[in-house]
């Protein structure tokens, strides 16, 4: 950037320095091979800094740490229709991926004004990624989300395509009116019905968990309409009254499945059940997981609710969707499936931690 250039500037010397002639000598500052102890071209040092700001701009654009709160819905999706995980499974974890990324970068598209007055420090105000390029970037995410989804076969695609359309009406129309949280709620249960469809083709004994990764949803985005001016203690209270009924639910209540689903499943995965117990613990396990990680800032914000503690509940409930979907498929009798679902979230930890993004937003 502009001060990777000045310090590029810098090391060429006393800008009135005089020259002993036309070419400068060796070992002359800002000369490639100079005795000065840099490896390379200024330039070159300045345009690599300015390509890693550019890619850093973007990576907070997408909310890179988010995505591993993504792929959990797809697995819950396979889980709770009691068909084992396969190929379409995973061509409806990229059209996830691409359809929540394109909702990020159309969420700061339509915010631009907004964020310029009380986020100015993002991408889209700071002046680090122009309007433009985000709404292509969404336009561009979308369509490669809904052809992902139309590989899935026709099951997929047709809950795919109002999966998009929620998307996109959240961030241009609904964000900011009371249907917001609902649509947002809508849109993540849409995702894990996605991952059913895209699975075994159909949706129907997904919906149960679908409403319920869906009531979490609402609790979340109910709390993060008030991330930069707090001041909201029921929202709050209900996020944290929200998590501790699902937490009874995923922990006390299986799914049944359908008996020809039931009889195909294999062992370990979605839909067996050689060891009720063992899945029971599992869920139980899982759900004290969510609870653990949602509920004690919830309360916080709740006791105080000024901005940094709500947007600290916001990233306690964004985190608490991924034990959430683990404890959906081990309630699905998913035993497998739950466990990987668990490991997104150190992952999920490691990656922040890498590229110093800890604070995610879903606004």
């Amino acid at each position: 950037m502009s001060r990777a250039t000045a310090a590029a500037r810098d090391t060429a010397g006393p800008s009135g320095a005089p020259a002993a002639s036309s070419r400068p000598p060796a070992g002359a500052a800002g000369v490639p091979g100079a005795a000065s102890g840099t490896t390379g071209p200024p330039l070159a040092t300045a345009e690599a800094s300015s390509r890693s700001a550019r890619l850093g701009a973007w990576a907070e654009l997408l909310r890179l740490p988010a995505l591993f709160t993504v792929p959990g819905d797809a697995l819950a999706g396979a889980a709770a229709a009691g068909v084992r995980p396969g190929p379409r499974t995973l061509l409806a974890i990229g059209s996830s991926l691409c359809l929540y990324e394109a909702g990020m970068a159309l969420n700061d598209w339509a915010d631009r004004a907004e964020d310029a007055a009380e986020r100015p420090h993002r991408p889209l105000p700071s002046g680090r990624i122009r309007p433009a390029a985000a709404l292509t970037a969404a336009g561009a995410l979308t369509g490669a989300g809904l052809a992902l989804a139309a590989g899935a076969g026709r099951p997929a695609l047709a809950v795919a395509a109002p999966l998009a359309a929620t998307v996109w009406a959240y961030d241009l129309a609904l964000k900011h009116t009371p249907a917001g949280p609902a649509a947002m709620a809508a849109a993540r249960g849409l995702d894990l019905l996605l991952g059913a469809a895209a699975t075994g083709g159909g949706t129907r004994a997904a919906l149960p968990c679908a409403a319920l990764l869906g009531s979490h949803t609402l609790a979340v985005t109910a709390v993060s309409r008030r991330e930069t001016t707090g001041g909201s203690v029921l929202a709050p209270l209900a996020a944290l009254a929200t998590t501790g009924a699902l937490t009874g639910l995923v922990a006390r209540r299986r799914t049944r499945l359908p008996a020809g689903r039931r009889a195909a499943a294999a062992p370990g995965l979605s839909g067996s059940t050689p060891a009720p117990a063992v899945t029971d613990a599992l869920a139980a396990a899982l759900g004290a997981a969510y609870a653990a990680t949602a509920a004690r800032p919830y309360f916080h914000a709740a006791l105080n609710p000024s901005p940094p503690l709500t947007r600290r509940a916001v990233g306690g409930g964004i985190r608490a969707t991924i034990p959430l979907q683990a404890a959906l498929a081990a309630r699905s009798g998913a035993s497998a499936t739950s466990l990987l679902v668990a490991a997104l979230a150190p992952a999920g930890r490691w990656f922040a931690k890498r590229s110093a993004m800890r604070k995610v937003s879903i606004t």
